[in-house]
């Protein structure tokens, strides 16, 4: 048995996971991820390690994409009149 897998075996309580668990949690990221998904089926097999660095890749284009959305509709706001300001922020709440 290896020193990890010792150690994780030592460890008691709710924070511990299961080999299986862990596997079934990376497929359901994989298949959430539209490029690694299309990509995966047609070359079989990904690695976990692939999975999770494409998830933090993926996520961090997210925020991006809701930060420049963010930044587009403040720009909207400012060049839009009051009324239909305040009618696109109702819409925003």
């Amino acid at each position: 048995m290896s020193s990890r897998r010792s150690r994780s075996s030592r460890q008691t309580g709710a924070s511990m996971i299961s080999e299986d668990q862990i596997n079934d949690l990376v497929l359901q990221l994989h298949r959430l991820l539209p490029e690694l998904g299309n990509n995966s089926r047609r070359s079989g097999k990904v690695s976990a390690s692939k999975v999770l660095q494409e998830t933090c890749t993926y996520i961090r284009n997210l925020n991006k994409e809701v930060d420049d959305l963010s930044e587009r509709l403040s720009q909207l706001l400012e060049s839009t009149d009051s009324a239909q300001a305040a009618l696109i922020r109702s819409l925003l709440m």
